[in-house]
């Protein structure tokens, strides 16, 4: 599949929908049941997309990059669409994304190691619910499926998993 015109480091499914993210700062949504699968290029990061999740809903895919921001987008959107919301909050680029699998409109977020927080946002109106500094770069999250508790995993400088 093409569409990107550098490294492609993010990737997350929707159904029929890949949405791809890249060193070339853009989201790429490709249906794979076409020939022509390249269906929409989102455009609003400013540096390397590290981040890509689409919501359980299928409803919003949430893009985080090296730029420190985090794009909400509407399933819908299209090559010349903007984001829902550009959120800013983070000092440091936005890889970690994580939705709630218990509550709908609930995302976690993790900086790079300027910041070291997690966030947790409403998607639905874009505010910013809470924010845990965690002393360390925010690696990875992971929502347990089973109760309301989030594991995150942390490079520099403590690399250990919470």
């Amino acid at each position: 599949m093409d569409g990107h015109s550098d490294r492609v480091g993010a990737l997350s499914w929707n159904r029929h929908i890949l949405s791809s993210g890249g060193r070339d700062n853009i989201v790429v949504n490709h249906d794979v049941r076409i020939a022509e699968h390249k269906v929409a290029t989102l455009s609003s990061h400013t540096q390397e997309v590290c981040g890509l999740a689409w919501s359980p809903d299928g409803l919003t895919l949430a893009s985080g990059a090296n730029d420190n921001k985090l794009c909400l987008w509407d399933a819908a959107a299209s090559s010349s669409s903007r984001p829902r919301f550009e959120l800013t909050d983070h000092q440091a680029a936005v890889k970690a994304l994580a939705w709630s699998p218990h509550e709908r409109n609930l995302l976690a977020t993790g900086g790079g190691t300027a910041d070291r927080c997690i966030k947790f946002w409403n998607t639905q109106t874009g505010s910013l619910l809470n924010s845990v500094d965690t002393g360390s770069q925010v690696c990875a999250l992971q929502w347990n499926p089973h109760e309301k508790e989030i594991l995150s995993s942390h490079g520099f400088a403590r690399n250990q998993l919470c």
